[in-house]
């Protein structure tokens, strides 16, 4: 029996200058993301297209979320195969391809995990896990595009 989850975020533009969308250049793309019970993320939209570059675009937390949801799942399969992990970090990267419309959509994202762990009998488990993950990641799951890891496995 599948279950279903729910979730709800609150968006809130903020940046009307007082003339609001009067012009495409006479308002910021500035706007505040909150999740209840959660710090509030100021996000806008990427610099190239008119938006602040000290604040979060919803193209660097898309990339994020696809990064931190592998991280989850493959911690929990290394856990239950008995693998220690001690640190794990990832340079994610991903490709925006911009159309001439002014659309644009992802066209690849690739996962570069390095992953430390204590015993070396365990590096090529430690690699496979990483195919798991990606099969059950309900980020990437969810993508009309493939995403790709390559992953580093180092001892402690």
């Amino acid at each position: 029996m599948s279950k279903e989850h729910h979730y709800k975020a609150t968006i809130n533009w903020t940046g009307n200058k007082g003339t609001g969308t009067s012009n495409y250049r006479d308002y910021e793309r500035s706007h505040t993301i909150q999740i209840e019970n959660k710090t509030l993320i100021e996000g806008s939209s990427d610099p190239a297209f008119r938006g602040d570059k000290t604040r979060h675009n919803p193209e660097d937390l898309f990339l994020s979320s696809l990064s931190s949801c592998h991280m989850l799942w493959y911690l929990h399969f290394c856990s239950e195969e008995g693998i220690t992990v001690t640190h794990y970090t990832d340079e994610a990267t991903g490709t925006m391809t911009e159309t001439a419309d002014g659309s644009g959509h992802f066209t690849s994202v690739i996962l570069h995990p390095t992953v430390m762990i204590e015993e070396e009998s365990m590096i090529e488990k430690a690699k496979e896990l990483h195919h798991k993950a990606g099969q059950f990641c309900f980020i990437a799951r969810s993508v009309n595009f493939p995403v790709q890891h390559i992953p580093t496995v180092l001892i402690k």
